[in-house]
């Protein structure tokens, strides 16, 4: 029986010979020629004058908020659905998120929800781009010009996906990226904080690695952290970023394949894209409906029994044990927790070959009987 992995990235050959280079001449930790290169190559695929990397997505995330100055008494709105990552980098600061519920279509944040939700402690507005499809950039960057707070965009699953024809994380005050081993582009663990303000950048450099004195090393002038990336990651991230115009095409051809073949099983809710977005399909996710005749759960185990593994929806940031243990879990988000249940997504790695997504395919409609 074919076994179908839930993803699957793709190594290309440049990315394996940067890495034996980075070995080779023992620039293996934070320092070595590749951190810059790859900075400096993400900065001008986005358009933005400063790309800072940094350990994880959740890190980045994290220096995003501090280098704001956002701390304790301040409140971030936040999507209810989204990766706990997200709601965790507002509380390392100190901060309160506040959580918005979600759009039914595209899962990203219900954009006329977050206005009810603003108060005079809001710092900042985090989107989150779900599932490589863009929120609703401008309504949100209306709110917030309005009352003079921050965009913080969450685009760590939205690699090349584009708004209105910007991409993705290049539109916020300060955004961030993650290059965990599922994204479109990969370091294994690692992330990337990206903005144009120059002020902003400077605390983020220095926020990351300890907030040392510009004047002398190892006098520590406030509370840093040690979020460095390794010259070895940053090696396999530059040679992935080459690569990615390819990855974009793969998954558009993967999101065509699922659509076509299952465009007409009942109770199957495929993705759902905007006009306004190009959606790069991080992760091919879809909703099971009633008349499916089975549960999200029972659908997946049997796809299981078939060899085709997949992943649950996040579980919303309300029904969190952490989040509620808190006392900041708010709601009801009936869309949000809805989803949560009712979501599933494919197989989506950029190593997906022909044979296997035909043979999810067929699993797929077998278990639905068409």
């Amino acid at each position: 029986m074919m076994t179908v992995p839930v993803n699957e990235p793709v190594i290309p050959a440049e990315a394996k010979r940067y890495v034996l280079n980075a070995l080779e001449t023992g620039w293996i930790s934070s320092a070595g020629k590749y951190i810059q290169e790859f900075e400096e190559a993400f900065a001008r695929y986005l358009g933005v004058k400063h790309a800072i990397t940094a350990t994880s997505g959740t890190t980045a995330l994290h220096l995003s908020l501090a280098a704001l100055g956002i701390g304790p008494g301040d409140e971030v709105i936040v999507p209810d659905f989204t990766m706990i990552a997200s709601a965790y980098a507002v509380l390392y600061t100190g901060a309160r998120p506040v959580l918005v519920d979600s759009d039914p279509d595209i899962y990203t944040i219900d954009t006329t929800q977050i206005a009810a939700n603003i108060t005079p402690h809001t710092k900042a507005i985090m989107p989150v781009h779900i599932y490589g499809h863009s929120a609703d950039m401008d309504p949100i960057f209306s709110i917030a010009q309005e009352r003079g707070i921050a965009v913080v965009e969450d685009a760590a699953e939205a690699h090349g996906a584009r708004y209105k024809g910007r991409l993705c994380g290049s539109m916020g005050t300060v955004n961030a990226f993650s290059f965990y081993g599922n994204k479109i582009i990969t370091t294994g663990e690692g992330g990337m904080v990206v903005t144009d303000d120059d002020a902003i950048a400077k605390r983020v450099r220095s926020l990351k690695d300890l907030s040392h004195s510009p004047e002398k090393r190892f006098v520590h002038e406030g509370i840093g952290f040690n979020y460095r990336m390794t010259n070895l990651q940053a090696a396999l991230g530059l040679g992935q970023l080459e690569h990615i115009a390819e990855f974009l095409k793969k998954k558009q051809w993967m999101a065509q394949r699922y659509a076509d073949g299952l465009k007409d099983v009942p109770g199957l809710r495929l993705p759902v894209t905007k006009p306004w977005a190009e959606n790069v399909f991080w992760m091919y996710a879809v909703l099971i409906e009633d008349s499916f005749g089975m549960t999200r759960d029972d659908f997946r185990v049997a796809l299981k029994e078939r060899g085709i593994d997949t992943r649950d929806f996040f579980t919303s940031c309300a029904q969190q044990p952490a989040i509620r243990a808190l006392g900041s879990a708010q709601g009801p988000f009936p869309v949000s927790e809805d989803i949560a249940q009712r979501g599933l997504y494919l197989p989506s790695g950029l190593a997906l070959t022909e044979e296997q997504i035909s043979a999810v395919i067929s699993a797929i409609r077998d278990i639905a009987h068409v």
